[in-house]
């Protein structure tokens, strides 16, 4: 216990809770911003093992707040680098990195054999999958999400409310750090955040940080958070498919501009989100909808327009981008 003794001198994290990290198994999902303060967190605090998923390479625009990695990483798999970098930090720890990109398509698989899964990806259709994933096997969810100076995390499932309780509607407009930007330091409060909360739900501390969000806004310099412990289950909400899941039968609509890539099925037609709505397209009785774009974003909201005219089966398809980007 010499390794841990400064972290067993704490209320709740004693002899007891260390061999409870030491037997826990998590996956995280994305290696980037949010990961580059968690991994080490959760491998220095002797987490058994980590199973890591990320399908991107380390580049240059990634430095300011990706800090786990230097610049003798560039062009290398961010999972293979993260992996060596916590190796030299914590050999106890069972580093399984996993180069793909987490979806529909093999989210069961990545989720088998878990205690806990930390969602890194700062993706909304990522976490709307994991959180869905969790929310049926009774896993504790944690994730979060940072854009500019401000974000959250929060814990989820687990006997707590899902992601879609929480936020079950989605703005017109969500933030991107290739957007808006972003700021390390923000990045590395939340992901610190996120760590706190995947370390006490794996230790069994008290109280529990399942069911609450934490939020922090550096241009205002406060820190928030709230419970959503009573927050109800929506009745009705669009999942997310793989694209390999749309059927011969399905009513597919791509939602993006043809310049951002070659349409998504061959019976899908291009659509505009604003084409959705008392005059416009719908599947035909016993149809399912299956709406598709490149992040999720606009099948999201084309959903909701369709949702308010028609009562049927809907899907989304999140496609990436030709870089492999979801966002």
């Amino acid at each position: 216990m010499s390794r841990y003794a400064r972290q067993a001198a704490v209320p709740g994290f004693g002899a007891e809770a260390q061999a409870r990290l030491r037997a826990a198994r998590v996956l995280v999902i994305g290696a980037g911003g949010l990961a580059a303060p968690l991994l080490p967190a959760l491998a220095g605090a002797g987490v058994g093992q980590l199973r890591i998923c990320d399908a991107d390479r380390v580049e240059i625009t990634n430095l300011h707040r990706q800090t786990l990695f230097g610049e003798a990483d560039l062009g290398r798999a961010k999972v293979h680098a993260a992996a060596l970098r916590l190796a030299g930090l914590n050999r106890e720890v069972a580093i399984e990195p996993v180069a793909a990109m987490f979806g529909p398509h093999n989210a069961a698989a990545l989720c088998d054999g878990v205690d806990l899964v930390i969602d890194c990806a700062d993706s909304f259709a990522a976490s709307y999958v994991a959180s869905d994933l969790c929310a049926a096997r009774g896993l504790p969810f944690v994730t979060a999400s940072v854009a500019g100076m401000s974000g959250y995390a929060l814990a989820c499932c687990g006997g707590a409310p899902s992601l879609g309780a929480v936020f079950p509607d989605l703005p017109e407009r969500m933030g991107s750090c290739a957007e808006d930007g972003v700021l390390g330091p923000v990045v590395a409060t939340i992901g610190g955040v996120q760590a706190q909360m995947a370390l006490s739900i794996l230790a069994g501390a008290a109280p529990s940080p399942l069911g609450r969000l934490v939020s922090f806004d550096a241009a205002t310099w406060r820190m928030g958070g709230f419970s959503f412990d009573g927050a109800p289950e929506p009745a009705r909400r669009p999942r997310f498919i793989a694209a390999a899941g749309i059927g011969p039968k399905d009513f597919v609509a791509d939602l993006r501009r043809p310049e951002e890539g070659p349409i998504a099925h061959p019976r899908a037609r291009r659509h505009a989100v604003s084409d959705f709505g008392p005059d416009g397209p719908r599947p035909a009785p016993g149809q399912r909808a299956v709406l598709c774009c490149r992040s999720g974003q606009r099948a999201w909201n084309a959903a909701a327009r369709l949702s308010a005219v028609w009562d049927g089966d809907i899907t989304l398809v999140a496609l990436g981008d030709p870089t492999g980007e979801t966002a």
